[in-house]
């Protein structure tokens, strides 16, 4: 397999993993903003600040995990769709814990729904290279169609 063809089948998981980068480093700036200002006590808005960043870490390697696995053995478009739904989510997330934490409960559950999908696209995409291998039969026609429009329905709150 040439480079241009392993690049083709990757291209969309590798913008989406260095824009979660770019969202770690603007949570990472918050929590130095947030540490210089109040440098000699911890308040309530540090705490806020510096939770809401260890939460958003926790998962980050999940979601790495799952996207990138979701993406190579079934499908990378919706794959890399569901991963920039769960990074606007997680912003929303966020954003929210530094205002009150009830703010930032729809984004946490909304961001396992999406880390749900990109689970099940994973086993999805192993039983079909099971399917395929040991018993010819290959499903990933119809699987990509479902996994597209299904992708899709992940807009819905």
């Amino acid at each position: 397999m040439d480079n241009n063809k392993v690049v083709e089948n990757i291209y969309l998981l590798v913008i989406v993993t260095l824009i979660s980068v770019l969202q770690n480093a603007f949570f990472a700036n918050k929590v130095e903003k947030e540490c210089k200002t109040n440098n000699t006590q911890h308040t309530s808005a540090f705490e806020r600040v510096t939770c809401a960043n260890r939460n958003c870490m926790d998962l980050y390697p999940t979601f790495l995990a799952v996207m990138w696995c979701a993406g190579l053995c079934l499908s990378q478009a919706p794959a890399a769709f569901a991963g920039i739904i769960y990074l606007v989510v997680r912003q929303k997330y966020f954003v929210g814990y530094l205002g009150q934490t009830s703010q930032s409960t729809p984004g946490y559950l909304f961001g396992k729904r999406i880390l749900s999908f990109l689970f099940l696209m994973c086993i999805v995409g192993i039983l079909n290279y099971l399917l395929t291998r040991y018993f010819g039969s290959n499903y990933k026609e119809y699987v990509d169609l479902f996994t597209n429009a299904a992708s899709a329905l992940l807009l819905i709150p």
